[in-house]
């Protein structure tokens, strides 16, 4: 088997993983729930704009970490938005475990 059979292989694993099918039914849920999901995006805003800073040596600014604290706040009392982040997590280290295996196998080289 090539490199890319494999790949292609791997590639159905990872749609056919639990951790990806309760992502995707989460997000179809939120596409039904404009002001969740409306909410999550501002919240995402928010937490992107404030770790920009971080990355970028800045101060960050204390009204937008406040405001991303209430948005997460409000969001965490809420099911839908608390299911969102949870499966949101657990397929980010799926993929983040897969992407570690596959770079450690080449490191010899890449170093």
């Amino acid at each position: 088997m090539n490199v890319y059979d494999t790949a292609n292989k791997l590639a159905g694993e990872i749609r056919t993983s639990s951790e990806y099918l309760e992502y995707k039914r989460i997000k179809e849920e939120l596409d039904k729930n404009p002001e969740v999901k409306a909410k999550i995006r501002a919240f995402e805003e928010k937490r992107y704009e404030v770790q920009l800073e971080g990355l970028k040596g800045e101060a960050q600014d204390k009204i937008k970490l406040e405001e991303m604290q209430k948005i997460y706040i409000e969001l965490m009392e809420n099911e839908l938005a608390k299911s969102y982040f949870e499966i949101e997590l657990k397929f980010n280290v799926l993929l983040a475990d897969v992407n570690k295996i596959i770079a450690e196998s080449v490191q010899d080289v890449i170093k």
